[in-house]
């Protein structure tokens, strides 16, 4: 399950940000996630708990947004949502598109935690 290694880099990520900013933990963590990523949304939350134990994110909240699928036409230059096996223009029907979003992984935000926000709880 390759979800496990991908939650692997990105508590490696979420770490470097901690560490970065001087935090205490992670409270939340958001990630964007697009159909033709080739990454499995409810596969990832399941790998989730394992890569993030022992870690400062352990007792985080991943949460999970789906990203559009947006194309630009070649024909008429318009950007348009289109489906993971229709990559048509939304506007002409032309085929002859590019992908602009919806194959990528991002992560939105991470949400730390502080001490000054710990002494005050």
């Amino acid at each position: 399950m390759h979800e496990l290694a991908i939650c692997q880099a990105l508590m490696d990520q979420v770490d470097q940000i901690v560490l970065e900013q001087h935090a205490t933990g992670v409270a939340k963590i958001i990630l964007q996630i697009g159909p033709l990523s080739g990454v499995e949304p409810h596969l990832l939350k399941q790998a989730f708990p394992l890569a993030s134990a022992g870690t400062l994110a352990e007792h985080s909240l991943l949460e999970i947004k789906p990203q559009a699928i947006e194309v630009e036409c070649s024909k008429c230059s318009q950007r348009t949502l289109a489906k993971p096996n229709r990559l048509v223009c939304g506007a002409c029907g032309d085929w002859k598109t590019r992908l602009i979003s919806g194959d990528e992984m991002l992560l939105e935000s991470v949400e730390l935690i502080c001490e000054e926000e710990m002494n005050h709880v």
